[in-house]
């Protein structure tokens, strides 16, 4: 098959790679009709995540048709038509049995933290991910599920992270009726987080970045209120004085550390690789929340030190709730918004790429051209 390969950092190519076979009874191989590129999977491609192999194939936003099942899946059929969550999980051990799937503590050797993601270096279990023409997919009872008829592709593909992991950090803020909600960062997990505040019921919701063609999405596909940080001199005081100088009642991170590292890192190399990321995005919602308020953080950080202003957090009485979005637990009630047209996922596409170009497509992702928010991934054979 053909599949996007890591060569080392700003590296990848397609290459020629053996189709993976079924390893256990439970395995299901895809054939992959779509992906995307994620913003956390630059973090790979700068070379900012420990243990990243060379070889190893990205991805953990994919859909396709089932190929080959192994002997003990039963919920799949070869030909059906499934979206595959970003987590791996087993379904049943301590984590699984709370729906925090995110968490599972049997798909990965070093699951102190993280479960199992597809395509996300050796830190997150070392499986390969999407970004080729087939994949294996462990746990094919739990994991998958058919793609409803009456959703489109680009929809189904969307719900299989970016969409669900902003729709879970609104959920992580505690939104009331008529809060005001500031989202910092307009990448498509900051425009999904956004537009999601809404349906949980606030009456004001704020989106901060720096590039100008991100915010214009913010306001029209979230239709929330912009601000360009890099228009004031001090965006935590502009965020407080639009809102009479008591601060935001929910604030989300939808940044998480800097996907091209912080000078620390460069200048440490691999012994520090994302280390915690610069965690310039999370002091800036604990300082522009309110007193008593919520920050729900879902940006990718790593699992070291980073200096967070946690004596201001504790001080000013803040709850804060973060995790890696358990993608399956949020899709009944999204897949209900989206049937009845509250929303719809794909708008947010912006670049169709054919696999055999994912280079390129790296490159205008992670640089910012052509107005990239999101681009996706077609293999030839689905073309």
């Amino acid at each position: 098959m053909r599949a996007m390969v890591y060569r080392g950092p700003y590296k990848v190519r397609v290459d020629e790679k053996d189709i993976p076979p079924i390893e256990h009874p439970n395995d299901a191989i895809i054939r992959v009709t779509l992906a995307a590129i994620c913003g956390s999977d630059l973090h790979l491609y700068h070379g900012m995540m420990p243990d990243t192999r060379v070889g190893m194939t990205f991805g953990h936003e994919f859909i396709g048709v089932v190929e080959e099942v192994g002997s003990s899946v039963q919920n799949l059929k070869r030909g059906d038509r499934v979206m595959v969550p970003f987590n791996i999980y087993c379904g049943s051990c301590y984590f699984c049995a709370r729906g925090l799937y995110s968490n599972c503590h049997n798909v990965n050797p070093n699951a102190t933290a993280v479960g199992g993601i597809y395509g996300y270096s050796h830190t997150c279990g070392g499986y390969d991910g999407g970004q080729s023409e087939y994949v294996r997919v462990p746990f094919a009872d739990v994991g998958p599920a058919l793609i409803p008829e009456w959703m489109d592709d680009e929809d189904a593909l969307l719900c299989t992270d970016a969409l669900a992991t902003g729709y879970f950090g609104a959920q992580l803020g505690d939104i009331h009726e008529g809060d005001t909600v500031a989202v910092f960062g307009a990448g498509p997990v900051g425009l999904f987080a956004a537009k999601s505040a809404w349906l949980m019921g606030a009456g004001r919701v704020l989106v901060i970045d720096h590039l100008d063609y991100r915010l214009e999405k913010a306001r029209t596909f979230a239709h929330a209120e912009t601000f360009n940080f890099a228009e004031y001199d001090d965006i935590v005081r502009e965020m407080k004085k639009t809102t009479d100088y008591l601060g935001a009642d929910a604030v989300i991170d939808a940044v998480g550390a800097e996907a091209d590292g912080n000078l620390t890192q460069h200048l440490t190399s691999a012994k520090f690789k994302l280390q915690g990321g610069s965690p310039v995005a999370l002091n800036w919602a604990i300082d522009s929340v309110r007193k008593g308020g919520t920050v729900s953080v879902m940006g990718a950080y790593g699992p070291l030190f980073s200096a967070v202003k946690f004596g201001d957090a504790m001080n000013k009485g803040l709850t804060l709730h973060m995790n890696q979005c358990p993608v399956k637990r949020q899709w009944p009630r999204l897949f209900e918004h989206i049937q009845n047209g509250y929303l719809k996922p794909s708008d947010i596409v912006t670049h169709r790429i054919p696999l055999e170009h994912i280079a390129e497509g790296y490159h205008i992702f992670s640089a910012k051209l052509d107005n990239c928010i999101k681009p996706v991934i077609v293999p030839s054979q689905s073309a």
